[in-house]
């Protein structure tokens, strides 16, 4: 007998499984046909690539023995060996594991709801079993094997006597489970019956109930419907069946979001039933990025992994149904099948047309779905061209003229100004780090709006980004922005005053005093930066950071250097801004030699403040400290 020790994080799961997390003990039932189906779905896959290994009929059957108290589940699926009870029963996806214990809030009426979310399903048998004993032979293996646990901190794992073990069929699974005195409920035909009815029904083989008086007499029940629920015509399908669906192949316990039914025929047939999740799943900004749409040929389930919808969709739950594919095709052959390629493009068209509508008619709804799902969604605006500008369409930002409120595109472009040509955006950590951001100041002044990205895919789609109707897209911390044309036909309906400042500007911008004082300026912070420049956007603040037309944004730089991607960041342009009084007395003093040294320390205390408030480095901090002490002084 080989005895090992759980992980110690499934060893938190099982701990909180006995402690009844959950308040519906009917979802373990549920999670187990739920492998059960699996487990065939492979074995009928296999058996179409290969008819000589044959199945015969799969099915899963379900009997109980009252006298022992004992609750059996089983299926002539494709079985486990003993490295897949090893891998399956010993352990968990770390990161899976490691998420969903994070996520515990020590409320039971919250936590309840996470279990199901991280592929933890055959532990809820611990609820209702004091004991699980698992009995399987993979398909390809003479090996019987007895997996056992009590759902402590051990579990223990023996080959067995197949004269011996009960179990009928050449592959397979058996699950026996010694109930609790508390889950007797569980050898009732009629209870097992409702559970298989309202979870299970759309399993797509038979789910049997052999009573224990067969010898009697008895009839064998099938105790669901067994079609293919994505077959049905939509109109014969409740939102309860839906929902039930939903809940059996996504692994998440709330109702979808949205639920995406299609029948295509012609030229190529196919069926797709997909889901949008109200909910984020835990491995939604995993590395891997993979999807979960399965496909399915002629209703037999072929594969999860060949990414029937692109990365940026990976949110979706549910599967396609092809007609135009053999059984027998190779996993290679489908990853460049034409076939695939066409269900892949029209599917995603599909799913943005239905978000768009959403968008259209419940734009509050809409945004439910933006909050959860809107930066994986913007994914897609960096990987492929061909979906760009309908995914810009739904795409959702806060602006400067709108910093609670999601916006549109459309809605920026239908306030722009005359003669406006760009779509002005502003990157950062959040919207208030970026309202503190200097660089917008010559925007609020001419009443311009500037998008506010705050994800860390914004750094990159807007890299890539073809102009959006004709407007492209520039980020405002760029040196070479300029406004002077904006609104220039309207320059009428300015008042006095404004006219007077704008002149003001235009004259003090311009003016050649102030390149002596730049000069100085590169000359004090040497290498620090690419050089010293008069701003067109300051109104305020003395000095930003900026960046040259060409040149990396500044937080795509920073992350890319916390990723190891880049060895060293670029010196970015100092500008001045000749209207502050700051600047205005230091380009008055600096070639007095004895303010020199003061107006050096004053001019790398700005250079430094500027780092700042763009989250650089200071590259000097304990000279910063004495300067800022030596000015407190």
């Amino acid at each position: 007998m080989q005895q090992y020790n759980f992980d110690v994080e499934v060893g938190k799961i099982l701990n909180l499984m006995i402690n009844s997390l959950y308040t519906n003990k009917d979802i373990a039932l549920r999670e187990l046909i739920s492998n059960a189906s699996d487990a065939c779905d492979k074995m009928r896959y296999l058996s179409a690539q290969n008819p000589e290994i044959g199945s015969g009929e799969l099915k899963i059957t379900i009997t109980t023995n009252k006298d022992k108290k004992m609750l059996i589940i089983t299926d002539n699926g494709i079985g486990m060996s003993h490295d897949d009870l090893m891998q399956n029963l010993g352990t968990i996806a770390k990161s899976g594991t490691e998420n969903f214990v994070k996520s515990l809030t020590g409320d039971k009426q919250k936590d309840i709801q996470l279990i199901g979310q991280f592929g933890v399903g055959f532990y809820s048998a611990f609820m209702i079993a004091k004991s699980v004993e698992v009995i399987s032979r993979k398909y390809d293996d003479n090996k019987v094997w007895l997996w056992q646990s009590e759902g402590s901190s051990q579990f223990t794992l023996i080959e067995i006597d197949d004269q011996n073990s009960h179990y009928i069929a050449n592959h397979g699974t058996k699950i026996i489970l010694n109930l609790k005195s508390e889950a007797k409920e569980f050898l009732d035909r009629f209870h097992i019956k409702h559970v298989v009815q309202t979870y299970s029904d759309h399993i797509n083989f038979p789910i049997d109930f052999v009573p224990e008086n067969i010898e009697a007499g008895a009839k064998i029940e099938t105790l669901n419907s067994a079609s293919a629920l994505w077959k049905k015509p939509k109109e014969q399908i409740t939102e309860e069946q839906y929902h039930s669906f939903f809940k059996h192949i996504s692994h998440l316990p709330n109702q979808p979001f949205m639920t995406i039914h299609n029948q295509v025929e012609g030229a190529l047939s196919y069926t797709n039933l997909l889901f949008i999740p109200s909910s984020k799943p835990f491995d939604l900004f995993h590395p891997d990025r993979k999807t979960s749409v399965k496909l399915f040929v002629k209703r037999v389930f072929i594969s999860e992994e060949l990414n029937l919808v692109p990365a940026c969709m990976r949110f979706l739950r549910g599967l396609i149904d092809s007609d135009d594919l053999p059984l027998n095709i190779s996993r290679e052959s489908l990853q460049h099948s034409v076939v695939i390629d066409k269900i892949r493009k029209n599917v995603v068209n599909k799913v943005l047309s239905e978000l768009k509508k959403k968008a259209k008619d419940n734009e509050s709804q809409y945004l439910e779905f933006w909050n959860n799902f809107g930066a994986v969604l913007k994914e897609g605006l960096c990987e492929s061209s061909d979906f760009r500008e309908k995914i810009l369409e739904i795409c959702r930002f806060y602006s400067s003229k709108s910093p609670d409120k999601l916006i549109s595109l459309n809605e920026y472009l239908d306030r722009a100004k005359s003669n406006q040509d760009k779509i002005y955006f502003l990157t950062g950590e959040s919207v208030a780090k970026i309202e503190s951001s200097p660089q917008l100041e010559i925007f609020i002044k001419k009443d311009v709006e500037v998008l506010y990205l705050t994800d860390a895919v914004d750094e990159f789609w807007v890299t890539v980004a073809m102009p959006y109707k004709d407007k492209e897209f520039q980020s405002i911390n760029r040196h070479d922005v300029d406004l002077e044309k904006i609104d220039k036909k309207n320059n009428n309906s300015l008042d006095d005053e404004t006219k007077e400042s704008e002149k003001a500007d235009s004259k003090d911008i311009t003016n050649s005093q102030y390149q002596s004082f730049l000069d100085f300026i590169k000359s004090t912070l040497g290498d620090k930066i690419q050089e010293a420049r008069i701003s067109k956007k300051l109104t305020d603040s003395p000095v930003c950071l900026a960046v040259d037309s060409r040149a990396m944004d500044i937080r795509l730089e920073r992350y890319l250097l916390e990723q190891k991607q880049l060895q060293n960041a670029s010196a970015k342009i100092l500008e001045i801004n000749p209207n502050n009084p700051i600047i205005q007395n230091l380009n008055k003093n600096f070639a007095d030699e004895n303010h020199k040294q003061n107006i050096a320390d004053s001019i790398n205390t700005l250079f430094d403040l500027a780092c700042i408030i763009e989250d650089e480095p200071i590259k000097d901090a304990k000279d910063f400290s004495r300067r800022l002490q030596k000015l407190m002084s």
